[in-house]
């Protein structure tokens, strides 16, 4: 069943109390005049001449790495004043009555709408709520939970009564638990479960650790509104009046591929003014009435978050979908406007769409329609645009393929934000091709999430887009990303140290990531700094160029680079269990196990011939000349993955040790000697 519209509290816009900074809106610009201010912006070249960013570049010639520095404009100005509850006070002056969230009903694939002055009030009461439990300005608050309303409605809660949520991932470990709230010094969890209530005080007993703990299984949020019942809401509003830009708005926790978790300090600044600029630079996504944005990524990850606080001031409506095994039916009820995604979801999409379709007819008829797809989308970037024959082709293909393809994530949706990992520029064709371009975007924890991406607008595929507005990216002389703007953190909590490593003598932070800047301004990553493969030849390889290829075929799951130091470079490759047994019938083999089949014959000669291809892209120096095939695959439970699913590519070596020394013939001579 499709969404409702209907209003589900006709006196909620009675029932809300704003009181604004009495500031004027943030003064701003139109989206005409910031595609104008970008394109005339102006590149620092070593020389130290400058060049027009709106010249375009010969696609033929190899992409220029001339350009080191780019500064997008300010689009929209900021006071002090300008904090997450300010935002939420404008979206619910501007449209009280229409909805800002959809809660699914237990019960079927119905939705249900809450207008903005609905949400506010819920938001409100549970401020007072955590007030009444003697929580002071800045006091930190822990959220474990899955994605789901609650955590929205407990961040802004939060943030109108001046503390500090701190997100733990639910797979976290009752080690990892213990560390952030000792690091915070929480006074208050809030989870989901009673199972994660009982791990959350398990963890602050180890460390003698008096925090409150609730579970939203037993009634949490009734609990704390019920408490506030009688506080008033002129203290809510001062609460509010004593945030600036400069408070702090959370703590994040890198999830960490190395090392021990960091606790990245942001401030309400940091989301308001990337949010604010975004919603100019890009008014297509969320700034519109019609903007459905469903979040299923988990909101302890940081990009979800900022994308939460991005829909809200903007001027759609949010979803939730806490389970991802009920992922697609809540994307045909729910309908959303626009995707949040990982490569690796898109990836199993085309994969399970091939591989669906058998081996017959129907298959040649899908290969020859993501064909036709992916040449039309090449053809859109050419000065002369798909020829009458290609579009005439995209016709049947889009009625027989497409159209099937597009219901799967509820037949609305205009575009796809992804990003945590490269995509590659096939599927970006394809995607594009069928209808849904993919705005493939770049963004680290430490920079609330984006920093840059392709618009609607301004989009080069094979990039992450160009800087969003007001910040600026440079490249180093080793080649690293360098950030400078409004959405850099503030550091690591407790880490001095840490965060002076991060940061450059005139500001700029360090991202350890690797790439460049092309003439018109688009930002290319080409790996990791940390994760450069340097082999006994010499020779450097970054993983990523081998790897993210080789994800694409649809017996892969998970492949890891290795080789430095040794001879030559192999990989670890994992086999996508759910894949195996369609890939299996439609070449007439018989079903297997994943341990069978990593020593199967056709297996190998399929995987051998996906190296072949990945090899084509590189030196034969920097070439694959060995691969394993490992029994199991990298989950989050295994400790291999992250929650955002990045492989921990340290854990995953120590692991497999002795897989990679039986590949070099035993281990390096260093190790040897320990």
């Amino acid at each position: 069943m499709a969404h409702s519209s209907s209003e589900p509290d006709s006196n909620a816009d009675e029932q809300v109390v704003v009181e604004p900074a009495g500031q004027e809106s943030p003064s701003s610009i139109g989206v005409e005049e910031a595609t104008s201010a970008f394109t005339s912006s102006q590149l620092r070249l070593p020389s130290g001449d400058s060049i027009d960013a709106g010249e375009s570049e010969d696609e033929s010639e190899p992409v220029s790495t001339d350009a080191l520095e780019w500064r997008a404009p300010v689009l929209v100005r900021i006071d002090e004043h300008t904090t997450i509850p300010y935002l939420l006070q404008r979206r619910v002056q501007r449209s009280p009555r229409k909805p800002i969230i959809e809660r699914k009903l237990s019960m079927g694939d119905t939705w249900r709408p809450m207008s903005a002055a609905h949400f506010y009030e819920d938001v409100q009461r549970t401020s007072a709520g955590l007030i009444a439990m003697g929580l002071e300005l800045g006091d930190r608050v822990a959220v474990m939970s899955h994605t789901r309303y609650e955590w929205t409605l407990l961040d802004f809660a939060c943030w109108c009564a001046g503390l500090v949520p701190v997100p733990i991932y639910e797979t976290s470990s009752i080690e990892q638990i213990a560390f952030i709230l000792r690091d915070t010094q929480a006074r208050v969890a809030i989870t989901e479960t009673i199972t994660m209530a009982e791990l959350v005080r398990a963890a602050a007993s180890s460390q003698s650790q008096d925090v409150t703990v609730l579970s939203l299984d037993s009634e949490a949020i009734q609990t704390i509104q019920d408490g506030g019942a009688q506080v008033r809401r002129t203290v809510l509003t001062g609460r509010m009046a004593q945030l600036t830009t400069d408070s702090i708005a959370t703590i994040v926790y890198t999830s960490g591929t190395t090392g021990r978790p960091k606790g990245t300090v942001l401030t309400h600044g940091n989301f308001t003014e990337l949010a604010v600029n975004s919603h100019r630079w890009m008014p297509e996504i969320a700034a519109g009435d019609d903007s459905r944005l469903l979040l299923f990524l988990p909101l302890a990850h940081v990009f979800a978050r900022f994308l939460q606080v991005f829909q809200i001031s903007g001027g759609g409506v949010l979803g939730h979908s806490p389970d991802t095994k009920n992922l697609l039916p809540d994307l045909a009820s729910f309908r959303p406007s626009y995707l949040l995604v990982v490569p690796r979801v898109l990836e199993k999409i085309y994969n399970s769409a091939d591989a669906q379709a058998g081996s017959g007819p129907q298959r040649k008829v899908f290969r020859w329609a993501a064909h036709v797809a992916v040449e039309y989308s090449r053809a859109l970037d050419t000065p002369e645009g798909p020829s009458r024959s290609l579009r005439s082709q995209r016709m049947v293909a889009d009625k027989l393929v497409y159209q099937k393809l597009l219901k799967l994530v509820g037949g609305n949706a205009s575009y796809i934000v992804s990003g945590g990992a490269p995509l590659s520029t096939h599927l970006a064709h394809f995607y594009r091709g069928i209808g849904l371009p993919v705005l493939e975007g770049y963004g680290l924890t430490e920079t609330v999430g984006p920093v840059s991406v392709n618009t609607p607008r301004l989009t080069k595929i094979g990039t992450v887009g160009p800087p969003l507005p007001p910040l600026s990216i440079k490249i180093s002389d080793q080649g690293e990303v360098l950030i400078k703007g409004c959405s850099v953190f503030q550091g690591y909590h407790n880490m001095p140290d840490e965060t002076a490593q991060a940061l450059t003598e005139d500001g700029w932070f360090r991202t350890g990531d690797l790439g460049s800047l092309d003439r018109d301004g688009y930002v290319r990553i080409t790996g990791r700094a940390k994760e450069l493969i340097v082999t006994a030849g010499g020779k450097n390889v970054s993983p990523a160029t081998l790897e993210d290829p080789l994800r694409s075929h649809p017996l892969i799951s998970q492949v890891v680079v290795v080789g430095d130091k040794r001879p030559f470079v192999a990989a670890l490759i994992t086999l996508d269990e759910e894949m195996l047994p369609v890939w299996l019938k439609n070449h007439g083999l018989p079903a297997m196990s994943v341990a069978e089949a990593s020593t199967n014959v056709e297996v190998q000669a399929s995987l051998e011939r996906a190296v072949e291809r990945a090899n084509a892209h590189v030196s034969r120096a920097e070439s694959i000349r060995a691969i394993r095939v490992l029994t199991s695959d990298f989950t989050e439970a295994n400790g291999m993955l992250t929650p955002s699913l990045k492989v921990k590519r340290a854990v995953v070596t120590k692991r497999f040790e002795a897989v990679i020394n039986d590949i070099y013939g035993g281990p390096l001579e260093e190790d040897q000697d320990k």
